[in-house]
């Protein structure tokens, strides 16, 4: 599913975090958004989402069209957005006192109405792709973090998007933990998801991402390659931000 953003500004207070960001992501790209912290990489992922509002320009997921100036609840392409593009984020938001089961079945049930066999035989299916099936039945508490965040990851999958928003969903979790999550985004990869990344593991952003565009200052200072942006940067803002990472 195609994103296209044109002219995006959002403001917080008299503080611009997005400064007319334009950007057009092509349905089946990976991309990574990188860049240092306080850049406006979350907040343009929730923006895209319907998750906040904007104050100027236009956003488009496929046929949808989120308008500035207007809230999640009050922007009519909001929910219809989040139905096809589901957000992943840094902490999971797993409901504690759901199974991993019952967290994968919850929206499912509530937003497509499906029965409880139907929606349980695809949390089934799902927890199976990311290699928990053994686990359903055990709550948050008693998941590793790298389990958490892929129960969040089949919980986004239970809605069947098209597309993936991903909020630094590694960066709470050890190496280790990290590559289990990292395996199934490259798995969803193949499978032709759009997935927008927002990620400071440059190895993934290497492997992984079709393209790699840089924010800096609530701006988009580089756009390509991973090889082109990563290994032979040229904007100066990239430069620093990538020896500042490597080090």
């Amino acid at each position: 599913m195609q994103v296209e953003l044109s002219n995006v500004t959002k403001r917080f207070g008299d503080r611009t975090i997005l400064d007319g960001i334009s950007l057009q992501i092509d349905a089946g790209q990976t991309v990574a958004l990188i860049g240092p912290s306080g850049a406006g990489k979350s907040t343009l992922l929730r923006c895209i989402n319907g998750l906040n509002s904007f104050d100027g320009g236009t956003i488009r997921v496929g046929n949808h069209i989120l308008e500035p100036n207007r809230s999640h609840n009050a922007c009519p392409g909001a929910r219809q957005v989040r139905r096809v593009f589901g957000m992943i984020f840094q902490d999971f938001q797993l409901f504690p006192h759901l199974t991993a089961l019952q967290n994968i079945m919850e929206a499912p049930r509530a937003v497509l109405k499906m029965t409880k066999r139907g929606a349980q035989d695809r949390a089934m299916r799902l927890l199976a792709r990311v290699g928990l099936e053994d686990r359903a039945h055990a709550y948050p508490s008693e998941l590793s973090g790298g389990q958490k965040q892929r129960v969040a990851i089949a919980r986004a999958m239970a809605m069947e998007p098209r597309g993936l928003l991903c909020d630094e969903i590694t960066s709470a979790l050890d190496p280790e933990l990290k590559n289990e999550v990292l395996v199934v985004l490259e798995a969803l990869k193949r499978e032709g998801l759009t997935l927008i990344l927002v990620t400071h593991e440059i190895g993934f952003a290497r492997r992984a991402a079709d393209r790699v565009v840089v924010l800096a200052d609530g701006k988009i200072v580089e756009d390509g390659p991973p090889k082109q942006v990563i290994d032979n940067p040229q904007a100066p803002r990239t430069q620093q931000f990538l020896k500042q990472m490597l080090i």
